[in-house]
């Protein structure tokens, strides 16, 4: 109880909490280990502020009973939809040539998984992911492969480029530089997960990109995650990032816990960033103290590179502890549990 008691204090520092109504909350509430009378309760996390409105999504299946694998599903789609969201699913931001490739993949309490990568042409990548999973011998398929199986599984082709993005791009060509603005997904919602406008996302300006990556244990204790992007805006066409492939952008353990991450992929599949984060908490670390170990292995590896890069590691465990660490200040998550409290915490952080 005592060690529970300290994992409540530590959580509450640094933390910024925001209810779906706007009501102010404590992050105290949404940091408890979900364990009442032998029975673990319901809960998913989020990167991100979009992940707040990501969570609600979620928290619909999960507080009926349903299983964490659709909850994660569920609630990545409404990142995926919003055509607000230039860093995921429709209305993305598009590569170099002007096409919007997709990324994704799921796993759930059975070790099964499904991925794709440079999709295009259909909103729900996390969707076809999970078919890919269910319904083929494979665990990834990519490019027109994956839109062909997307169209035979009875996915709508449609385009994802929608004017706000294209004209973006069309400003990109003019000077054709990629020099991110860290952090920019902080800016683009409000605290209580609605789009808001931001003066630093008009054409002109380059974009960060960003993912949506969730994790959810269910009222039955079994974990699933789900993670899906639209990559970074203007890549070289062809781009594959962390977040599609299993262990690097997501992974999930159902005896210890699961992870997911966010940021410049490539330094992520570097250290096989969400698999680390999960053997660290098999070791006994808990979830904040393994994803800042995780978050640490990137910074001994090239401290020049991890300065100017944002990259941060989500994690919860078995007990329903979780936590994030980051490289930099900005990161923040979404968590959803009983009495459908929705609160945004803010990651912990290497660089001042």
């Amino acid at each position: 109880m005592q060690n529970r008691r300290k994992f409540f204090k530590a959580a509450v520092l640094g933390a910024a909490a925001f209810s779906l109504d706007g009501v102010g909350k404590t992050a105290a509430a949404a940091s408890k280990a979900y364990v009442k009378g032998g029975a673990k309760k319901p809960i998913v996390l989020s990167t991100w502020d979009f992940g707040l409105a990501a969570n609600e999504a979620a928290w619909k299946v999960l507080k009926t009973g349903g299983r964490a694998l659709d909850a994660v599903e569920q609630g990545v789609m409404v990142a995926e939809s919003d055509p607000k969201n230039h860093s995921v699913g429709f209305s993305g931001y598009p590569d170099r040539d002007g096409r919007v490739t997709l990324d994704a993949c799921i796993m759930d309490e059975h070790a099964n998984i499904g991925s794709v990568a440079a999709l295009e042409h259909v909103t729900h990548a996390i969707s076809v992911a999970r078919r890919v999973m269910e319904k083929t011998p494979h665990v990834m398929l990519v490019g027109d492969g994956a839109l062909q199986f997307a169209l035979e599984q009875g996915f709508k082709k449609e385009n994802l480029l929608t004017p706000e993005s294209e004209k973006a791009w069309k400003e990109w060509l003019k000077t054709s530089e990629y020099k991110p603005i860290m952090n920019i997904e902080t800016q683009s919602y409000d605290t209580n997960g609605t789009t808001a406008f931001n003066p630093l996302m008009l054409p002109g300006n380059v974009y960060n990109h960003d993912t949506i990556g969730m994790v959810a244990m269910d009222a039955n204790g079994n974990l699933s995650g789900a993670c899906t992007t639209s990559g970074m805006a203007f890549k070289m066409h062809g781009r594959v990032g962390d977040s599609p492939i299993i262990g690097a952008g997501l992974f999930v353990d159902n005896e210890i816990g699961a992870a997911t991450s966010t940021g410049v992929g490539e330094e992520v599949i570097r250290i096989v960033g969400s698999h680390l984060v999960v053997e660290l908490m098999r070791q006994g670390y808990s979830p904040e103290a393994a994803c800042k170990e995780a978050t640490m292995r990137i910074v001994k590896r090239d401290p020049a590179k991890a300065k100017a890069i944002q990259i941060g590691f989500l994690a919860l465990n078995k007990k329903g502890e979780h936590g994030a660490y980051c490289l930099h200040p900005g990161f923040s998550y979404a968590c959803c549990t009983g009495d459908d409290k929705n609160v945004l915490i803010k990651g912990k952080n290497y660089f001042q």
